[in-house]
């Protein structure tokens, strides 16, 4: 499928219309990609995230919102809070995980946006297999694509080697 892309690098540097935020239920930034995007985009993120915040309160595992992207190249940012591995049944936490590539690409979609970059979602410190996830994450992508969506292109962009060669596995083996 076209549609999909891998990366391996800084999705921060990503030229697409939104950049997934692998965020914390605070949505007030924290370490890993959450950390890195907050500061690469400077704080008018924060500033917009405090006002979801004050409107909605925390941010529901699975679900997602949307932001300014700041000082980054793309335009929008769009936070997903992924599952901790083990607070949920693997069936459960495989589904919560889905939720947050089908939410994101819904939002994106919403909001008119056409090109979306992933980060590899709950795999750093929330301890999702990176295996489980890549399959969860790819399978999620290709059935919203799938559906006649208006998104153009999705990228998985791969921070670390083992995920790079885990998703470019699956890709090039299930087109």
């Amino acid at each position: 499928m076209e549609k999909i892309k891998l990366a391996r690098g800084d999705i921060t540097k990503m030229e697409v219309d939104a950049v997934v935020n692998a965020a914390n239920s605070s949505l007030m930034g924290g370490g890993g990609v959450d950390g890195a995007i907050h500061r690469a985009g400077g704080p008018a993120i924060l500033e917009e995230c405090k006002q979801i915040r004050a409107e909605c309160g925390k941010c529901p595992t699975g679900q997602a919102v949307i932001t300014t992207a700041g000082n980054m190249p793309a335009r929008k940012v769009i936070h997903t809070v992924g599952p901790i591995w083990g607070h949920h049944s693997e069936k459960d936490s495989e589904r919560l995980l889905a939720d947050c590539y089908r939410n994101s690409l819904k939002l994106a979609e919403a909001n008119g946006l056409k090109s979306v970059a992933f980060p590899n979602i709950s795999t750093g410190v929330y301890g999702f297999p990176k295996d489980k996830a890549a399959k969860a994450a790819i399978q999620a992508v290709k059935e919203f694509l799938g559906s006649g969506s208006s998104i153009e292109s999705v990228y998985f962009v791969c921070f670390d080697e083992e995920n790079f060669h885990l998703y470019n596995a699956l890709l090039t083996t299930n087109n």
